[in-house]
């Protein structure tokens, strides 16, 4: 009776835990998600502006790439947690993000510290 009394408060005391301890996890990855793709939105936004007031014919080129790179990120279902396919869909948008600085000469390292996020150039 005791061992089953005990296995009882154990399973309760351990389900609302564990339901604590997700949400935590999932609002901490939430978060360094959701800053990882704003800082990509505003550097793709920033370097469509300025290189719309460029005539320069080879940058036609790097606007197509950051109107992708831009349209994937407003494309990016930030309000299902369940899709099934957000890992594959952020490496993407990793990916044409680096394809971005390359067209564009510019090293990228998005690094998510303890106490902000950077983006160094």
């Amino acid at each position: 009776r005791f061992h089953g009394e005990g296995y009882q408060e154990g399973l309760a005391e351990g389900s609302h835990a564990g339901m604590a301890e997700g949400r935590r996890h999932g609002a901490l990855h939430g978060a360094r998600m959701g800053s990882e793709i704003g800082c990509y939105l505003g550097f793709a936004l920033t370097w469509h502006c300025l290189l719309q007031k460029c005539t320069d014919p080879k940058n036609s080129k790097k606007l197509r790439a950051l109107d992708s790179l831009i349209g994937m990120i407003q494309k990016f279902p930030y309000e299902d947690p369940t899709y099934d396919k957000l890992q594959e869909d952020l490496e993407k948008i990793r990916g044409k993000f680096k394809q971005v600085c390359s067209m564009l000469n510019i090293q990228s390292d998005f690094r998510l510290g303890n106490e902000r996020s950077s983006l160094t150039f």
